[in-house]
């Protein structure tokens, strides 16, 4: 575990490429990067940051994380480490990844992991909690004390493959989600792939590995429960025609509760009438009632992928990269990451984030990332998103070049909170690997947030606003 501080002074001078901007300048005072009703997204959280953001980036002398000053960060864990359970090593890929609260201030970070069969280091094995041998991806999970130290290290779920992202549930477990399709016989693998593995991150072997296979089988990113209904929304992250699809799963047993959702339940599509591909849709505010959800004709995709099967005379509709999925206050909010006409979709944007009333059965499209002229301003494809304490939004943002978590002010104003220094490239064509699973600890005190390469897991703390 190493620890640095940002009291350096601000990086300054340089190139104007537009990522250069934005780690020079902390995008603050670049202009407004989003458009739309940005209080609509923090329904039921805090109030507004009184300013944006915590001031320039500063230079990490070690060359890891570049923060706001006054602020620190604790590497966690890194990829290749020996796991403290004596399990073997650190898996590649860090992605998706939330905080739970455990006993005497402890906090339970589970993490995972979105390894392919080509993976450089695999989720190993374990006995109980491995779903499939030939699989490599899979989640582990950190305990932290109550001053942040590590105090174990473990592999939560195995034999998995493309753990991306997930979401936590009301009642304390971690859902992972396969973002592949891959069957049985496919790269190797014995079992079927492209399912949601439910993890308890106090004791895995309650959980198991253990597919749901009632919530489909398809390219999974992330999802959101309805903690009154026990609605569970998926979001799936097609880059390539046909898009990927909205889904409500519907369980039989709506309560929620360990092992719940293995009861089973009803999974079914988003159709928005005379929308076809939401990224025909570019002004913000523009509201669609009515909203219809149409059952899945075969949810384990026996013959043919979802997206592709027959919806009906209607259709269904489909979106470009559906990514960060979160409930906030009564409703579902989900993000498209980007669109692109050359990949097939109806129109262009730099990601959308859309908000589904179920009250009132209207999907609304409240945010627009990306500046229309000017390619220096922050906002470009939008991956993983969390609530933050401040009443705002935590971004990691997944484009080219350098890589930062972005935050969002309710008011809409765009300020860097972290860059990425490890430069996984060469000094004349630097690369940097993206952010991924940012979540706060359970007291609003501690960000944490992954790099996906070289994995590595970082707590950061100082003067957050609450």
């Amino acid at each position: 575990m190493s620890e640095s501080r940002s009291d350096a002074a601000p990086e300054t001078g340089g190139s104007a490429t537009r990522r250069q901007v934005l780690a020079r300048s902390g995008a603050v005072g670049l202009g407004i990067a989003f458009t739309g009703a940005l209080s609509e997204l923090f329904a039921g959280t805090a109030s507004a940051l009184g300013r944006s953001g915590y001031g320039p980036l500063v230079p990490d002398p070690n060359g890891l994380l570049d923060l706001p000053e006054g602020f620190r960060y604790k590497v966690l864990s890194r990829e290749g480490d020996r796991l403290r359970s004596g399990e073997g090593r650190v898996p590649s890929n860090h992605d998706g990844m939330s905080a739970f609260a455990g006993r005497h201030g402890r906090v339970h970070l589970v993490r995972n992991h979105e390894n392919r069969p080509t993976a450089a280091v695999p989720v190993p094995a374990v006995a109980g909690i491995t779903y499939d041998p030939a699989g490599k991806g899979g989640c582990t999970t950190l305990t932290l004390g109550s001053r942040g130290d590590v105090l174990s290290e473990r592999v939560a779920i195995a034999g998995t493959a493309v753990n991306c992202a997930g979401g936590h549930t009301p009642w304390g477990t971690w859902l992972t989600c396969e973002e592949t399709e891959d069957r049985a016989g496919t790269n190797g693998y014995t079992k079927d792939h492209g399912f949601i593995f439910e993890v308890d991150p106090v004791d895995p072997h309650r959980t198991g590995a253990v597919p749901l296979t009632a919530m489909g089988r398809f390219q999974h990113e992330a999802i959101a429960i309805d903690p009154g209904r026990g609605v569970v929304y998926e979001t799936e992250d097609a880059f390539l025609k046909p898009f990927g699809l909205f889904y409500r799963f519907l369980p039989e047993r709506p309560r929620g509760g360990l092992g719940s959702l293995r009861a089973g339940g009803r999974l079914q599509a988003m159709r928005v009438p005379g929308v076809p591909d939401l990224s025909s849709i570019q002004e913000t505010g523009a509201s669609f009632d009515g909203i219809e959800w149409v059952d899945v004709p075969d949810p384990l995709a026996t013959q043919t992928p979802i997206r592709l099967q027959d919806f009906g005379p209607k259709g269904i509709t489909h979106a470009q990269k559906l990514e960060g999925c979160y409930w906030g206050g009564s409703c579902v909010y989900f993000v498209s990451s980007f669109a692109r006409s050359a990949d097939g979709s109806a129109a262009d944007h730099f990601g959308q984030i859309w908000r589904y009333d179920p009250a009132l059965r209207r999907l609304t499209l409240v945010v627009v990332f990306g500046p229309d002229t000017d390619v220096r301003l922050p906002g470009e494809s939008p991956d993983n998103i969390c609530l933050a304490p401040s009443g705002g939004l935590m971004v990691c943002e997944d484009g080219n070049g350098a890589q930062h978590v972005f935050g969002v002010t309710r008011r809409g104003e765009v300020y860097a909170m972290a860059r990425n220094r490890q430069n996984i490239g060469t000094p004349e064509a630097p690369e940097w690997g993206e952010f991924a699973g940012v979540t706060f600890a359970p007291d609003g005190r501690t960000m944490y947030v992954n790099c996906y390469t070289p994995g590595t897991t970082f707590a950061v703390t100082g003067p957050f606003r609450r």
